[in-house]
């Protein structure tokens, strides 16, 4: 294993944060984050082009890229308070799924073996299946609750003949034992898949999946307060999985398969902040970012954001285990400056 660097494009990090190898130990030993880059698209069943994702994550933002961002929301600046690092990306081949995946697993796995989170940019949503399978290797196997957002239910058994690809990896998880069945929380679900024959294998497994006509009529943060009950029940530690494809195609146009009528940016963000500062987040995924279709850099721009606030819930939930404070999302913006002087 090594810093592969760029599959495509530049050599950059995600907004200028030091580099890592992961094959050097000591160049990540003191993090609390590594980032690295998945960028494979040989598991998607309509619309390639995610293999540019981690890309352009890392660096569609109008700020310079100083590796500090500090968050008006949390008051924390996750770059700089959080030892960020990025390892650059695993080589993936498209035209071997199945020695990618082993490849990006044993990366995952060494990462979160070292005490860091592991915080890939994906990428189709193949590389789920790897991404927490190395987490539950480190961590406990069975032991993290799956936390999942996208357009669509990932619990496919075979397409177009093959068993790897981005309509199969929760059911890899679950199946492998990776992951309990009963602990993996999915939201905003729609549309017209899975078919019935899936959606049973899903109720037998125990999953809850929350479609959007259920989140619109409970509320968002109603759902998000069950599913947070759920996943903390008997288990040490979330893994989060964004499928861009959350989003309503109208915030995230660039992606292969667009879905209508799903969350607002604006709620998809303010859930994985909520996520990032209350659950215990071990690992995480961003994924489906397909810049071929994307316009004005509205998909790129949203998750680079996602990976944004969930750094910024992670450093405040440090800040304030060791101060006593809790984050209230309603403070004014300036309650906790000096008045000017008169």
């Amino acid at each position: 294993m090594t810093r592969y660097g760029p599959m495509f494009g530049p050599d950059i990090t995600f907004l200028g944060v030091e580099r890592c190898s992961v094959d050097e130990a000591e160049s990540y030993a003191d993090a609390d984050v590594v980032i690295v880059g998945a960028p494979f698209d040989g598991g998607t069943s309509y619309r390639a082009g995610a293999r540019f994702g981690p890309q352009a994550i890392r660096s569609t933002d109008y700020l310079p890229h100083d590796g500090s961002r500090p968050s008006l929301a949390m008051r924390v600046d996750a770059l700089r308070d959080l030892v960020v690092r990025d390892a650059g990306d695993v080589e993936m081949f498209s035209g071997d799924a199945e020695r990618s995946c082993r490849d990006l697993e044993a990366v995952i796995e060494t990462v979160a073996r070292s005490g860091a989170i592991p915080l890939v940019l994906g990428g189709d949503h193949t590389i789920t299946w790897p991404d927490c399978t190395g987490v539950a290797r480190a961590r406990g196997w069975g032991r993290i609750a799956v936390l999942h957002f996208d357009a669509h239910a990932d619990t496919g058994d075979i397409t177009f003949g093959s068993l790897i690809g981005h309509g199969h990896p929760m059911r890899q998880l679950i199946e492998s034992g990776a992951v309990r069945g009963d602990r993996f929380l999915q939201i905003g679900l729609r549309g017209y898949w899975p078919e019935p024959p899936t959606l049973d294998w899903m109720a037998e497994q125990g999953m809850r999946s929350y479609e959007m006509t259920e989140i619109v009529h409970r509320g968002l943060s109603t759902c998000l307060d069950e599913a947070f009950a759920i996943a903390l029940d008997d288990c040490d530690g979330v893994f989060l999985s964004v499928d861009i494809d959350v989003a309503d195609p109208g915030h995230a146009p660039g992606t292969g398969t667009p879905e209508s009528g799903g969350l607002s940016a604006r709620e998809l963000l303010d859930a994985v902040r909520r996520i990032a500062y209350e659950l215990p987040v071990v690992g995480m995924d961003v994924v489906e970012v397909a810049p071929p279709y994307d316009h004005a850099d509205i998909t790129a721009a949203l998750a680079n954001r996602v990976v944004l606030e969930a750094l910024s819930g992670i450093a405040r939930h440090r800040r304030d285990a060791v101060t006593g404070e809790r984050w209230d999302p309603a403070q004014p913006l300036l309650a906790d400056r000096p008045a000017p002087r008169p």
